[in-house]
């Protein structure tokens, strides 16, 4: 019996790996790290998808604009003032918005997102999440926001939408949005810049919208109708541009659009953003 355990143990030490140890040998890793790697092999798969060629999707009415400006939050989650970035989905397109660090109970994002629209969709969604270090992105507040009709015929618009979260449908807060539409698409060519990133919905998130065969239908035979060109005062828009260094020039655009054009309002507006 001795012999035969003897022989058991140096088969074992035969079969054992010799050699350096991975680095990631008995590292544990964190949630945190886990979300990552799943965003990271999402987003690689869809880049490599649209490497294989430049496209315009079949079923997209043209290009949605949506400018996160800021939030009101009605609580700070954590001990800690939150660090708050902005998830946004489009059909199945998923954008996101950098963090606003100690941002707390009143986060400025000021990001100009372009997105396809495809036909049919009505609505985006929007999710705010908190960045943590230790754990999964905690989601505070969520909110579908219906794509107003003026928008679809070319008209900027501008708007506070309320949040729902733990206090209630609509009472967690608000959020500002500039909305605006164009009937030109965009087409993704292939190269390394940051893509939509098609993500499976959170089953704890709140529910996203269906779109019925029936709106799908009434979109492709009723085309919005081509966008007014809106003339902005270069000298005025310079003059703002430098009133507002710190903005990014794309969201003073919007926002000079969303009060066509008028450079007092404008002024009121990008005020009340930075505060």
């Amino acid at each position: 019996m001795a012999a035969v355990n003897v022989e058991s143990r140096e088969e074992r030490w035969k079969r054992a790996v010799v050699g350096e140890l991975p680095p990631d040998f008995l590292r544990i890793a964190t949630p945190r790290e886990l979300q990552e790697q799943a965003d990271c092999q999402a987003a690689m798969a869809l880049y490599q998808q649209q490497a294989l060629s430049s496209y315009v999707p079949t079923n997209s009415v043209g290009r949605l604009s949506i400018t996160v400006a800021q939030a009101k939050l009605v609580r700070n989650y954590g001990l800690t003032r939150m660090d708050p970035y902005v998830r946004i989905r489009v059909g199945h397109f998923v954008f996101e918005t950098q963090t606003d660090p100690n941002g707390g109970k009143t986060p400025h994002w000021n990001r100009v997102i372009h997105s396809q629209l495809p036909a049919g969709v009505n609505k985006i969604s929007i999710e705010i999440y908190d960045e943590c270090s230790f754990k999964m992105d905690e989601l505070i507040a969520w909110a579908e926001i219906p794509i107003p009709e003026k928008v679809l015929r070319g008209e900027t618009h501008e708007d506070w939408y309320p949040l729902s979260g733990k206090q209630g449908d609509g009472l967690e807060g608000s959020i500002d949005l500039v909305l605006s539409f164009s009937t030109q698409s965009i087409v993704y060519t292939p190269q390394l810049t940051p893509a939509p990133v098609v993500m499976v919905p959170s089953v704890s998130g709140p529910p996203l919208p269906v779109y019925v065969a029936a709106q799908q239908q009434q979109m492709q035979q009723q085309p919005p109708a081509n966008p007014q060109v809106l003339q902005i005062s270069e000298v005025d828009f310079k003059q703002v541009q430098e009133m507002f260094p710190n903005i990014d020039p794309e969201v003073i655009k919007s926002v000079f659009e969303a009060n066509r054009g008028n450079k007092d309002k404008t002024i009121n507006s990008l005020l009340q953003m930075t505060d």
